[in-house]
């Protein structure tokens, strides 16, 4: 067995149900927390422009301080501190990351569109005895465990939220050890599709349930019957839009269930596990197979390995995208031409005959692991028909 006694910060997630009282509050912080990040946003974005000056978070925080002594903010001073200087934080953390060229410029928040959500520190909440009390609340929130915290855990973050289908959770970050993996020298590479989820360098296939497709009909029923709700008739458009969210939610919820069985076995039977970097924001743009690659979540399958692969000591590489892991021969080599989707099967000169998946799985892995022994992920000069190198300095742009 391993040895890995590695701590990490853990979020668990559970659902409760609030309280009208409850809501109510939780509603107002909400509403409260979102003001105060838009008003930052815009002081922020102002000072900017006009005065080419940077606004950090010490003098947001002052600003919000300011704001509550006025007629027309004095609401802000109803809720607690905590969410609303969090909120500040975070927006903090999102020009780091634009100033980074990580992400995009900050964006305002939405009534309807953004997230519900409130984030308290420990001097924002209580949790004692398996009882978890807010600021401003009198009644500990009514919580469906349905997974004890790690023994002795005190949750040191904690993140309430509602979805558009109206469901309420709540999640706490912990420090916890995860449990411990059998230790074993077996390597895998992975070709991601769309018929297959994922094609392993072992031979096997991973079928896609294709979630949103099996519900397809019942979501288009749910926005059938939206779409004929006048705006005008509040409760009843309300009602409408929350069943078109259940939809969502449900097909959302059992893909990450699919997703996190799937990626915890392979980080179980693994050491290291080779995957192409793909950008799946680019590939979407392909509106002939943008709902099937969105389907897949491939983006959210990479997100799960890398944690869970960093939880448990073990390794995962990422290859070039433009490596043309399709067209090589992974018996000999070879690189073949222009290889179109619908072409499944095929021969190398060589005489051996490939699925295209499982061909391009071996060659994944091949590439990972000439990357972690070679250090700058050269792999073998290679020949092609035409003379062509397969190093991967010099790959050429690989089909799809």
């Amino acid at each position: 067995m391993s040895m890995t006694t590695k701590q990490v910060k853990r979020a668990f997630k559970y659902r409760f149900c609030p309280t009208d009282a409850q809501a109510a509050e939780l509603s107002r912080t909400f509403g409260c927390v979102r003001k105060v990040y838009n008003l930052a946003l815009a002081a922020r974005s102002e000072a900017w422009t006009l005065r080419q000056e940077r606004v950090n978070y010490n003098a947001t925080s002052a600003m919000l301080t300011s704001w509550k002594k006025t007629d027309e903010l004095a609401y802000l001073s109803e809720v607690s501190s905590v969410p609303l200087q969090q909120t500040l934080r975070h927006l903090q953390g999102a020009f780091g990351n634009f100033w980074q060229k990580r992400a995009k410029y900050p964006a305002f928040k939405s009534r309807k569109k953004s997230r519900k959500s409130a984030e308290y520190t420990t001097s924002g909440f209580r949790y004692r005895d398996g009882k978890l009390t807010l600021a401003k609340m009198s009644e500990p929130l009514d919580i469906v465990w349905s997974r004890p915290l790690p023994e002795g855990a005190t949750p040191s973050t904690v993140t309430v939220s509602q979805d558009p289908a109206g469901r309420w959770f709540v999640s706490m970050l912990c420090d916890d050890i995860p449990a411990t993996m059998p230790q074993t020298t077996n390597t895998v590479g992975i070709d991601a599709g769309i018929t297959s989820l994922v094609t392993l360098s072992t031979g096997e296939k991973v079928t896609n349930p294709r979630f949103e497709r099996k519900d397809r009909a019942r979501l288009a029923k749910a926005q059938r019957v939206l779409a004929k709700k006048a705006r005008g008739d509040g409760a009843n458009r309300a009602k409408a839009r929350r069943k078109v969210a259940k939809v969502h939610a449900r097909i959302t919820d059992r893909r990450r269930d699919h997703l996190h069985k799937l990626t915890t076995r392979l980080v179980r039977e693994n050491q290291t596990i080779v995957i192409e970097d793909l950008t799946v924001r680019n590939m979407v743009k392909n509106h002939s197979l943008a709902r099937a690659i969105s389907d897949a979540a491939w983006s959210t399958m990479r997100g799960m390995l890398e944690y869970k692969c960093a939880w448990h000591g073990r390794d995962l590489v990422a290859i070039d995208r433009w490596f043309p892991s399709s067209r090589l021969c992974s018996a000999c080599g070879t690189l073949q031409g222009k290889m179109p989707l619908n072409i499944r099967m095929w021969t190398c000169r060589c005489g051996v005959t490939h699925d295209r998946d499982v061909n391009a799985a071996k060659n994944v892995l091949a590439e990972g692991l000439s990357v972690t022994v070679c250090g700058a992920g050269v792999r073998p000069q290679r020949s092609s028909p035409g003379g062509q190198s397969a190093t991967k300095q010099k790959t050429p742009r690989r089909e799809p």
